[in-house]
């Protein structure tokens, strides 16, 4: 089975799997592949036995469901698109643990989706100067101790856009999650934002081409910009709302959830007080909270470090892991983490502390995209 076999498997399923993605990941995650599902649509119940009646007929139209997908990855191949199958490395590694995920996601862009730190920024789409003001300082202040984070958001009006623009202004790359498929962008007002994002970030979605904004598929997209991050933060929200939903959803991930709190009385800090009173979120004040609830002050210290200009030892003395690690960059030079975890067998926590070990030795360097380079 070949790569672009399997993509196009993925694709077909998506589409017929749209209505319910959990079931969906669930079979294709008990066959193993999409190619395996397609090959037993036909016999579904002899491998899965309690198969739903509901998903033996929907696992009929798989056929006309290929067709539809070759035209999809044609016009993927033509406008710089990548299809992203549930079993591709380059998938984001936080989603791909939801039980919800996309079994397929179409990508452009620049930006590495499994970067060691990303964060989702959400809220009313009616920001106030206030909001602004909170999540202009925020990410400016963010980047000052943490140079190298993802920020991902909607690309909706208010809290969104400005989360995404505040970001490209700091040299952040920024992701914009769409409700819709890559063929346009919605709404239109934030096209040359969008733009600006796929040298800086990137856009991505579970939708095909001549997919509408609907209302449902805003819903939908609020689980990947919970899924795909570490943390979401909800700037301002009524007592009801997008932002709210998609805090929700975090929440239930098991990721950590933060909310700036507001005046009481003001209808855009109901949600965020609430939250934080009912301790499903954290009350966040500004940048250094935040770096400190999430343990990452590591990322400062490794900044003064490059800032000092700390050069690389000439024999530095290196752990039996740290070895292990230079050894496989001495061969494949310019790994993002998620490999090195895969080809070293390592723990992903043995890997992540010796990568900050081996950077404080100057012996590597995080590039953007969260790429590790061995120094020469």
């Amino acid at each position: 089975m070949n790569i672009t076999e399997e993509t196009l498997c993925a694709v077909a399923l998506s589409r017929i799997g749209r209505s319910n993605p959990a079931d969906f990941l669930r079979l294709y995650n008990t066959l193993g592949s999409a190619k395996a599902v397609y090959d037993h649509r036909d016999n579904i119940l002899d491998v899965i036995p309690d198969a739903t009646p509901r998903l033996v007929k929907a696992l009929q139209n798989m056929p006309d469901a290929m067709r539809t997908a070759e035209e999809e990855i044609r016009f993927d191949e033509a406008h710089g698109i990548t299809p992203l199958a549930f079993n591709d490395e380059a998938y984001p590694e936080r989603l791909r643990h939801c039980c919800d995920a996309p079994i397929v996601l179409f990508y452009r862009g620049t930006a590495d989706l499994n970067q060691r730190r990303i964060i989702s920024i959400v809220g009313t789409r009616h920001c106030t100067i206030y909001g602004q003001d909170l999540i202009r300082k925020f990410i400016t202040d963010l980047h000052e101790v943490c140079p190298e984070v993802l920020i991902v958001s909607g690309l909706a009006y208010g809290v969104d856009i400005c989360a995404h623009r505040q970001a490209l202004s700091c040299g952040y790359e920024t992701l914009g999650v769409l409700a819709h498929g890559l063929d346009y962008i919605y709404p239109t007002a934030h096209r040359d934002t969008a733009t600006k994002m796929l040298g800086q970030g990137g856009l991505i979605t579970e939708f095909t081409t001549h997919t509408n904004a609907d209302k449902l598929n805003f819903i939908r997209r609020n689980r990947i910009v919970a899924g795909m991050a570490d943390a979401t933060l909800l700037v301002e929200s009524a007592a009801h709302g997008g932002g709210l939903i998609t805090a929700g959803i975090a929440d239930g991930y098991g990721r950590d959830v933060f909310a700036f709190p507001g005046n009481i009385g003001n209808v855009y800090s109901e949600g965020c007080n609430n939250l934080i009173r009912n301790n499903k979120a954290m009350l966040l004040t500004g940048a250094a909270d935040f770096v400190s609830a999430m343990g990452w002050e590591e990322d400062s210290v490794i900044l003064r470090a490059r800032k000092a200009g700390i050069e690389r030892q000439m024999f530095p003395d290196l752990s039996e892991d740290e070895e292990k690690i230079v050894s496989l960059l001495r061969d494949n030079n310019d790994l993002n983490v998620n490999i090195i975890v895969m080809r070293t067998q390592l723990p992903s926590a043995t890997v992540t502390s010796s990568l900050f070990s081996l950077e404080l030795k100057g012996v590597v360097r995080m590039y953007a995209g969260g790429v590790y380079h061995l120094m020469d």
